[in-house]
């Protein structure tokens, strides 16, 4: 638990918002205890919690009360020809990147927010190319 009030407050500190991909609002979406404190503390401190909007469509599967409250507490940014440009070009040196996670590391380069996703593994190469965003486990 020390841990993971460290990483919260880390995390508060030092960035400006939190950029969330399809496993964080999964997470939020079942309830997981630490995304749910995570969304908590970052509200609390003000911080914008910011989902790219390709990534509802990810994540969307039907309207329910949960899904609809979720999305009033965040940030959907619309997919513009700038940051589409940007994922693109990560997309050109990363080989076998998704462009949904081009899109969301893209997003919160723009902004220098931490990413919080439940895709470590792929998100961390895209880190080749957008070496500053930090990515976090849900």
């Amino acid at each position: 638990m020390a841990r993971r009030n460290t990483e919260a407050a880390t995390a508060r500190s030092a960035v400006r918002g939190l950029t969330f991909d399809t496993g964080a609002l999964i997470a939020l979406e079942r309830r997981r205890p630490r995304m749910a404190q995570l969304y908590r503390a970052a509200v609390e401190d003000g911080l914008l919690v910011t989902v790219p909007s390709p990534v509802i469509a990810e994540w969307w599967r039907g309207r329910t009360d949960v899904r609809d409250r979720l999305l009033q507490g965040v940030r959907v940014e619309a997919l513009d020809a700038e940051l589409a440009k940007l994922a693109g070009d990560a997309l050109a040196v990363i080989s076998g990147a998704t462009t949904i996670d081009a899109i969301v590391m893209a997003s919160a380069a723009r902004r220098g927010d931490i990413v919080y996703s439940s895709d470590l593994r792929d998100l961390a190469r895209l880190q080749a190319f957008f070496p500053a965003v930090r990515v976090l486990g849900v």
